[in-house]
């Protein structure tokens, strides 16, 4: 993705924002809040938290190197796709205390995020579908911190709202076009037209982010067939 198309060219930067956003929100809740509904189906806020801890097993794997130790690791615990592994993550957290989870992820993503900023958006990283740009991987993981910040209701200041709804609309397109989906996108005036099969609409660009992530509500009036193929940041 060249600096152009988003409005920050620093992918650092904003996944630092979008973690220390979900940091101050997690550092906030106390008894039932930790138990309200997120936007993932079935998922409470405590497990939304559970999975961001989880998920930095793989992070750091790909960061030392060492994906093949993490896949024994989950043979082992009968673990073998992607949903299984974040139903573990999950399930394996859930009797813990929410404070504990949160240290846990707070460490680790600091790490994380130290580390890829160390190696620099050019360099390479190991990941499950083979070496990728650290750049490029460091905004896949702002972009899921944001979807998931938006999952528990984490506060946005207006005064950002703007810009984040920009880079979350252009990485989501970059996204699209990363899988091949036939669906095009082009923009237009406040937003982003999208056709597939002869069929198109015109999305608002915060509408558009929704989209992409697969956050749109039940009742939204876009295409079924439109909707199912942008979904590639779920």
């Amino acid at each position: 993705m060249d600096a152009q198309e988003t409005p920050d060219a620093n992918p650092f930067d904003v996944f630092d924002r979008e973690a220390a956003r979900l940091d101050a929100h997690f550092a906030g809740l106390d008894g039932d809040d930790w138990d309200r509904p997120s936007r993932c189906s079935g998922w409470s806020v405590r497990d939304v938290l559970a999975h961001l801890a989880g998920e930095e097993l793989y992070n750091h794997a790909c960061l030392d190197d060492d994906l093949g130790g993490l896949f024994a690791r989950l043979e082992k615990e009968g673990v073998d796709d992607l949903d299984a592994f974040n139903d573990w993550c999950v399930r394996t957290r859930r009797d813990r205390p929410a404070r504990e989870v949160l240290a846990e992820w707070r460490g680790a993503n600091a790490d994380t995020r130290r580390r890829m900023r160390e190696r620099g958006a050019d360099a390479m990283l190991p990941t499950m579908s083979g070496p990728y740009p650290v750049g490029l991987q460091t905004w896949h993981y702002a972009s899921e911190y944001a979807t998931h910040a938006d999952d528990v209701a984490a506060p946005v200041d207006p005064a950002e709202r703007d810009a984040r709804t920009a880079w979350r609309a252009e990485f989501g397109r970059f996204a699209l076009g990363e899988t091949d989906t036939p669906v095009q996108v082009e923009r237009v005036p406040g937003g982003y037209r999208v056709t597939l099969d002869g069929r198109s609409a015109e999305l608002p660009a915060a509408e558009f982010v929704e989209a992409t992530t697969g956050r749109l509500p039940d009742g939204h009036p876009l295409d079924r067939g439109l909707r199912s193929a942008l979904v590639c940041l779920a």
